[in-house]
């Protein structure tokens, strides 16, 4: 049989044959096409799911509420989304507004009710996500850790009065402690969020920890100084600002202590992130840079350590321990390793000299002031410490007279 009869005789075949090959090749490309829109569809979502928990966790910290109330429903909804009936309806879309630059480098308030750790997150992300925008202004942060009121605080007045911009100010006191300052003070609404402080315990680096995170979240804060409410400054604003801001290292005291309230408090379960030769002592009144402050709160490798192993019941203190030993151990060519906080540590026992009234005389203000002899930017300098402490409240009449004279405070 030849072709032509073979094509007359089954061409109804030959169609159907010719159409499946054509079907399947069209299946083929629609598979093809199927997957790779399948593939686009799943990376989009992934990524747009990642962005949505960024979006939603920012919302979560940019819109906290005071402590002192209860979270408030935005005046923004609607009535029917306030009632608690239900409807068929959708509900309406909220906008939610953004933090503009200014709530980043000068925070109007600082109240909040974060818990620790979303405060922790939060001012690390905002430390590391941007970059100081302010060239032309640069803050120190004075952060007081008290028990109750600031005995110190008409001196402080003083001392703060006129530099304003150039300073931020953070208090806390014990959670129980209501009395309230004027709201010409420069103290007015400076209270963080804050917890009970125990002497010798954890909760006292957390404190700390709690003050450098609340400050990080102003971004033109660039140095960080740790105050007591006994401590007086020594010098009168406009040179202690710019011994800071001028200052290439940090002022951190880290040293060596070879005796039982030194290495004695290790504990060998520190090893191997904390090793014998590594561990330090020092004094808990610090001043540190920007980069130094955010590496603090961020720690989640020797924090835990010393958590499990530094326990006050074992003389462990871990105020004088901690932070010495995570400076020295990660950035001790930054570091000047002296504190610039005056203490006398002459008497024997856990706590340093008191001044009370009577101690306090010109001569010994003079003798804080440039008694010492230090380095400061690679230089020897008699100005080593701007601040002093212990100071009782009976001494602040005499430290008032004095300020015009000595610390040209006026």
């Amino acid at each position: 049989m030849s072709l032509e009869q073979q094509k007359r005789l089954f061409p109804p075949i030959a169609r159907l044959l010719n159409s499946h090959l054509k079907l399947r090749i069209l299946f083929s490309h629609l598979f093809l096409f199927l997957l790779t829109f399948g593939l686009v569809l799943a990376i989009t979502a992934s990524f747009y799911l990642n962005s949505f928990s960024v979006i939603r966790l920012t919302t979560q910290f940019s819109h906290l509420t005071s402590p002192s109330s209860p979270p408030s429903i935005p005046s923004q909804l609607p009535p029917s989304l306030l009632s608690t009936s239900s409807s068929s309806s959708p509900p309406p879309v909220v906008h939610v507004g953004r933090i503009e630059l200014k709530g980043y480098i000068d925070p109007d308030v600082i109240g909040h009710d974060m818990s620790d750790e979303e405060l922790l997150l939060r001012a690390s992300m905002v430390a590391r996500a941007h970059k100081f925008p302010n060239k032309g202004t640069r803050k120190v942060a004075f952060m007081f850790l008290t028990k109750g009121p600031l005995v110190m605080a008409p001196l402080w007045e003083k001392f703060f009065r006129g530099n304003e911009g150039l300073y931020s100010i953070y208090v806390h006191a014990h959670p129980s402690f209501n009395e309230t300052v004027p709201e010409d003070s420069v103290f007015f609404g400076r209270r963080i969020p804050s917890k009970e402080v125990k002497w010798g315990q954890l909760t006292m680096l957390d404190a700390e920890r709690r003050l450098l995170a609340n400050a990080l979240l102003d971004l033109s804060n660039e140095r960080f100084i740790l105050l007591s409410e006994s401590c007086i400054p020594l010098f009168n604003f406009t040179t202690i600002y710019s011994y800071l801001t001028n200052s290439t290292k940090t002022f951190i005291s880290s040293y060596d202590d070879p005796g039982p309230t030194g290495l004695g408090r290790y504990s060998h379960g520190m090893s191997p992130h904390i090793k014998p030769e590594q561990w330090r002592k020092g004094s808990q009144w610090f001043e540190m840079d920007r980069p130094r402050a955010v590496e603090i709160i961020s720690d989640r490798v020797y924090y835990p350590v010393f958590r499990r192993h530094c326990k006050s019941r074992r003389s462990c203190y871990v105020d004088e321990h901690y932070i010495p030993t995570f400076v020295s151990m990660r950035f001790s060519g930054r570091n000047s390793n002296r504190s610039l906080t005056w203490v006398d540590w002459s008497k024997s026992g856990p706590h340093p000299a008191r001044y009370w009234r009577g101690r306090v005389t010109v001569e010994l203000l003079e003798r804080m002031r440039s008694g010492s002899v230090c380095e400061y930017n690679g230089e020897k300098t008699t100005t080593c410490f701007l601040f002093a402490r212990k100071f009782l409240p009976n001494s602040l009449d005499r430290l008032l007279k004095f300020a015009p004279k000595v610390l040209r405070i006026h």
